[in-house]
């Protein structure tokens, strides 16, 4: 089981992560200009080096003064080799560093469109459709379904689904099986290991609690990943924490929504029969 913090705002992270750009810009070139520095110091030392042998040999006499200097050129140089070394580590691990949060970046970017579009309808259907295609294009699921809590029985009910027929899903009590259990715990689930697993309705790979706040309204049942997918990664647990806040809050409201248009239906139906 994982729990990820899900506090920070998809555009406040996103301007964090500009911030690092920007600084890590500025220290690559730093680094690039001391890279730079320390080569020229060695082709200098190297011509120092060359000119210090020659001498050496037309002067007998100042032989060991030479190399003497030889020697603390030697061990200048050696250490300036070493300082590039290090520079060269650094600059591959922060441009390893940078990829990794240009890719949450894009991936928060992605997000903050999702949601933009979930929060852009109140119509229930529209926002389970909405929903799918997000767990499709940013999570790499191929099957999965939606299961909604039923307060009244206790039970989670199938809604929506893809590459699996809704039909085909399993109606769970709260606390029974793994499903039950993410949606008790409110604790996003994920299968130890892909290998060798078999699709099971019981047994998802993946349970995304539908949280708002504290409170769980359904859950995310994911069994297949896209064939290109074969793990899940860091931004990928972010992202289901995000996505599932995001997910519940459009469902209740566009149930909400859908439950007070039936009721003013019926009033002013009501209202229209007495009238006549």
């Amino acid at each position: 089981m994982s729990n990820h913090d899900d506090d920070k705002d998809p555009v406040k992270r996103a301007d964090e992560f500009l911030q690092v750009f920007k600084k890590g810009a500025e220290f690559t070139q730093d680094l690039l200009k001391e890279n730079e520095r320390l080569r020229f110091r060695i082709v200098k030392l190297e011509e120092t080096l060359k000119e210090g042998g020659l001498a050496a040999t037309a002067e007998s006499t100042d032989t060991l003064e030479l190399r003497k200097k030889v020697e603390v050129l030697e061990r200048e140089k050696a250490e300036i080799l070493g300082r590039i070394k290090l520079v060269e580590e650094e600059n591959q691990s922060f441009a390893n560093r940078y990829v990794e949060i240009e890719e949450e970046n894009n991936m928060l970017a992605n997000l903050y469109i999702a949601s933009y579009q979930l929060h852009s309808t109140l119509d229930f259907k529209e926002v389970l459709q909405i929903i799918l295609e997000i767990v499709i294009n940013l999570i790499g699921a191929e099957e999965f379904g939606v299961l909604l809590l039923d307060e009244k029985t206790n039970r989670l009910e199938p809604v929506a689904s893809e590459g699996i027929e809704t039909a085909e899903l399993p109606s769970v009590m709260v606390g029974q099986g793994v499903i039950g259990e993410a949606v008790k715990s409110g604790e996003n689930y994920f299968i130890a290991s892909l290998e060798g697993y078999q699709r099971d309705v019981e047994q998802p790979i993946v349970c995304i609690p539908l949280k708002i706040k504290e409170h769980v309204i359904g859950v995310i049942a994911i069994y297949k990943l896209l064939e290109q997918k074969n793990e899940f990664t860091n931004v990928d647990y972010e992202l289901f924490t995000l996505l599932a806040g995001h997910a519940a809050t459009a469902i209740f409201s566009s149930r909400m929504y859908s439950d007070s248009e039936r009721k003013l239906s019926s009033i002013q139906g009501f209202i229209d029969l007495l009238t006549k």
